[in-house]
Parts: structure tokens; C-alpha cells; sequence
């Protein structure tokens, strides 16, 4: 991998001549376009893009670059972002007792498909509740939450979250609801895999409520994580086919299954700054 590739992702209210902006930047820069995809929200108004370039021109730094789009945005009222391809975002992952997900994302890691650095796995119960994960020598803090604990260990996190550098907060199967204060600081850079395909069937035990209503599609969701509790922008969805024959415990294997690979690519989606917020949606620019 090049470390002259960045990728840039950016939002504004729409109006002509955001890309031809854009586009010249990038060859006053000494950049050539590798890729680039483009929406335009007709409800909202707000145009959204993702490039991928490169420097050619070696006397640019891509802090020079960098600061040269921050007047472009505020010429376009832009929010955007700017980052070296190379420079892998700081994960941390959270895990209550089911570790499907966990494990799931940790292997991926090793085998080099998810491009992130894992910078801590946090749990409410202790390390022996994921004793079939190998978590190696992954800095692991087991934070247990009561009802009086709650605020305190949040708080924990929080700190770990900034001590540690982390860039995205990963809710691998973590069975606590973030404080609406932890969820606003972390806005945007925290996903939730939620075991059921939302809206519906919410709160406990989703499987057996789509057992009990005789489904024939189950599913899972990646979400944002905001202080409305499963309300947040979706990443990425996916289903699965049952049928009659399926039991309350076949319903969750299978939804295990979605939900590692649901998780896997959102997570990969953001990794790769492929999603973008657009109010209570997502934009995200497939490869």
C-alpha cells in the first residue's frame, strides 16, 4: 500500500461546482484521482463524496493538502475528512458474554481483512465469560456494571477510550445501554451490532418474538450507537430465510451467523471511510 494514498470524505449543502472544486484542488496539488463516488440527497439537499488519490508531487505534504481543503470547506460549508490510507484507526472492543462477534473480529484482524489497530477489549463480565476467544495478549479490562457502578464505569471507559488513542468504539454482542452522555461523546464513532433486523421486534429476546409471530426472514443491524436507544443510523443490514421447521435455538445460531458477518462489514464500511452520517441515515459509498 502506497503511503502517498488518502482518502477524502466530504458533506455540504449542494450547489454546482462542488466537484470541479474538488477536482481541481487535487491537480493543483499535485494529486491524481485513483477513485471517486458521489451522492446527491435530494430530500436533504446535502451532497456527499468519498475520493481516493494519490500524491504524485512529493514536495506536498498531506498536511499541506490537508490545510488547503480546510479553505475549500469553508468556501462550500463542507464537514470533512482527510486521511493517509495507511494510518489505521484505533479500535476498541466491547463484550459482555456472548463472544461470537468478538472472536469473529479478532480473526479477521489477524488475517489482515480488517485494517485497524485493536486498541483494548473491554467487558462487564470477566475474561473467563470469553475463555473459547483467543485474545492473546489483547489489553483486556474487565469493568463489572451495577446499578451504582454504572456512571463510574462509564466514565472508565471513557478514559480508556481517550488514554488509548481509540478512533471507533466496537459493541461486539456488549449488553449495556450507553448512558445518553457516553453515546453523545462518542457519536458517529460508535457501531452496535443489534440481533435483530430493526425496526422491530425490539428488547428482549427478539428471536422468540419472531418465533412466537411466525417469521420467515430473520435478520441483523449495525447501527450507530445515539442516546435513542436502537434508533441509530444503519450501517449495514442483512436476512436470512426460515421456515416453520425452525426452533427458538435455530434462530439464534442462524442469527449469529448474521450477525458476525453484519458487524464485519460495517466495521470494514467505517475502517475504510465509506459512511457517512447524513441526519438520522447513513450514505455509504459500496466498493
Amino acid at each position: 500500500m502506497s503511503d502517498r494514498i488518502a482518502i477524502l470524505t466530504l458533506s455540504c449543502p449542494d450547489r454546482p461546482g462542488i466537484v470541479a472544486a474538488v477536482s481541481s484542488l487535487l491537480f493543483e496539488t499535485g494529486c491524481t484521482i485513483r477513485d471517486a463516488q458521489q451522492f446527491d440527497d435530494l430530500e436533504t439537499g446535502r451532497f456527499f463524496m468519498r475520493v481516493v488519490f494519490e500524491r504524485l508531487d512529493e514536495s506536498r505534504s498531506h498536511a499541506e493538502i490537508t490545510e488547503a481543503f480546510g479553505t475549500l470547506a469553508e468556501r462550500f460549508a463542507m464537514d470533512f475528512t482527510l486521511r493517509e490510507q495507511h494510518a489505521k484507526k484505533r479500535v476498541m472492543l466491547l463484550v459482555s458474554k456472548f463472544d461470537h462477534c468478538l472472536a469473529d473480529l479478532i480473526y479477521r484482524w489477524r488475517i489482515g481483512e480488517l485494517p485497524m489497530e485493536i486498541a483494548g477489549i473491554v467487558s462487564n463480565h470477566g475474561r473467563d465469560s470469553i475463555a473459547s476467544t483467543d485474545i492473546g495478549d489483547l489489553p483486556f479490562h474487565h469493568l463489572p456494571i451495577t446499578r451504582q457502578t454504572k456512571m463510574e464505569q462509564e466514565a472508565r471507559i471513557w478514559q480508556l477510550v481517550q488514554e488509548s488513542g481509540t478512533d471507533l468504539v466496537v459493541l461486539a454482542r456488549y449488553m449495556q445501554v450507553l448512558s445518553d452522555g457516553l453515546s453523545a461523546k462518542l457519536l458517529g464513532r460508535c457501531i452496535n451490532i443489534h440481533h435483530s433486523f430493526l425496526p422491530g421486534f425490539k428488547g428482549a429476546k427478539p428471536y422468540h418474538q419472531a418465533h412466537e409471530r411466525g417469521v420467515k426472514l430473520i435478520g441483523a443491524t449495525a447501527h450507530y450507537v445515539t442516546p435513542d436507544l436502537d434508533e441509530g443510523p444503519i450501517i449495514e443490514q442483512d436476512v436470512e430465510r426460515i421456515s416453520h421447521r425452525d426452533t427458538p435455538d435455530a434462530l439464534v445460531r442462524k442469527g449469529r451467523d448474521i450477525e458476525r458477518r453484519v458487524l464485519a462489514r460495517a466495521v470494514l464500511q467505517h475502517l475504510e471511510d465509506r459512511v457517512v452520517l447524513n441526519g438520522k441515515k447513513t450514505v455509504v459509498f459500496t466498493d
